[in-house]
């Protein structure tokens, strides 16, 4: 069997395991592992992404279900407005905007400092007060985004999910967590809502393959590898949340984004 394979089992498993808890499945950090490690040609990268996200998904959303995690209707509005975002983006990608520079310079200039304040903002907020049934209270900002505002927000991110095969959980969780929403109703909305928008981009994908002579359709073997360890790894990850406390989950969510941020910095600036 072809390394790559093991390779993209292996990056699936860890990237899961550790973006899970915070609501990011992980394809945006696989991104550049596909594209400069495991040499999946542009634009079927992003399709791929995608793969890895359908096939990864249910592992944490399972668990965050089966938490009773995924009540309420904050993944229900991100899933709403997502969906159409997707659709749109996935044709961009194809027909106009095929290479990535442009997604490395948005994702680092959004990003990068949105991490660098989220980590900043959590290390000098006072403690979370208890609310009367024992949990932590996540104070006055932890008011949604009103309805207006959030379907832009959704939106925007499902644009720039189906252009780049991110999913949308890796933008959508920072600007949540920013607001002050605690990472226990962050991580399965956003997850939810990535999984769901994935289905609908890979369908997209696979239609758009039929109108296009470039490589468009995803490396399926190594999608489905890469898939499978986030099935794993997003399960475990899911299922450590819960222990986690929330200024640990907050600090790794902002280390995350600014992490990435600098390495799409860098990258552009190559």
């Amino acid at each position: 069997m072809d390394w790559t394979i093991w390779a993209g089992l292996a990056a699936g498993l860890l990237i899961s395991t550790v973006t899970a808890p915070v609501g990011v499945s992980g394809a945006v950090f696989l991104l550049p592992v596909q594209l400069s490690v495991l040499g999946v040609p542009s634009p079927a990268v992003t399709p791929t992404n995608l793969l890895f996200n359908v096939v990864a998904g249910p592992g944490a959303l399972w668990r965050y279900r089966r938490d009773g995690a995924l009540g309420g209707g904050l993944a229900r509005r991100l899933v709403l407005w997502t969906l159409p975002g997707v659709i749109v983006g996935a044709a961009v990608r194809v027909f106009a905007l095929p290479g990535p520079d442009v997604f490395r310079v948005l994702v680092a200039a959004l990003l990068l400092p949105l991490g660098m304040w989220l980590c900043l903002r959590t290390l000098r907020r006072r403690p979370a007060r208890q609310r009367p049934d024992g949990g932590p209270d996540a104070g006055p900002d932890a008011a949604d985004p009103s309805a207006p505002v959030l379907a832009c927000l959704a939106l925007t991110v499902g644009v720039v999910g189906g252009i780049y095969g991110i999913g949308g959980g890796s933008l959508l969780g920072p600007v949540l967590a920013a607001r002050g929403m605690p990472m226990a109703r962050i991580a399965p909305a956003t997850l939810a809502a990535t999984f769901t928008t994935s289905v609908a981009g890979a369908a997209a994908y696979a239609v758009l393959a039929l109108a296009s002579s470039g490589p468009v359709a995803p490396d399926w073997w190594l999608g489905l590898a890469c898939g499978l360890g986030g099935l794993i790894g997003g399960y475990l990850g899911a299922r450590l949340q819960p222990h986690l406390p929330e200024t640990a989950l907050c600090l790794l969510l902002g280390a995350l984004a600014a992490g990435l941020g600098a390495l799409y910095a860098v990258q552009a600036l190559r």
